[in-house]
């Protein structure tokens, strides 16, 4: 271990990650599946997103190996009119009170079923 460390340290400032990560800061919510206990549910933002994973900002820690869903609100529209949902399902890598990481199984970009009041207010913000 201690000398992939220092193979590591020749290359400062390398991307070890095999899939690019994009800084995207998207609205979003989530929900938490743990073992044995109830499910939890929060909105969050999102920090970055790869084709394998997703960080996020959120406001409380969550259990690390728990399944998650995330659903993201794409910023294209399908058609002009219709908005978009990044929908993702994976695990809970890593996360506190601030952060969390979660590696991505399954991703598809959809389109959101929405009541006309939050279509609305989506079309005042664009």
């Amino acid at each position: 271990m201690k000398r992939w460390r220092v193979d590591m340290d020749r290359f400062p400032g390398q991307e070890r990650r095999e899939h690019k990560r994009y800084p995207l800061a998207l609205p979003m919510r989530y929900r938490v599946t743990p073992r044995n206990a109830v499910p939890l549910s929060g909105i969050g933002t999102t920090c970055d997103i790869s084709e394998a994973g997703v960080g996020f900002l959120c406001s409380e820690a969550l259990p690390q190996g728990s399944h998650i869903e995330v659903v993201a609100q794409w910023p294209a529209t399908a058609a002009g009119r219709t908005p978009l949902d990044l929908r993702m399902t994976g695990f809970v890598l890593r996360s506190n009170q601030l952060v969390a990481a979660v590696l991505v199984t399954s991703r598809k970009l959809c389109a959101e079923a929405v009541s006309a009041s939050t279509f609305r207010s989506r079309a005042r913000a664009n």
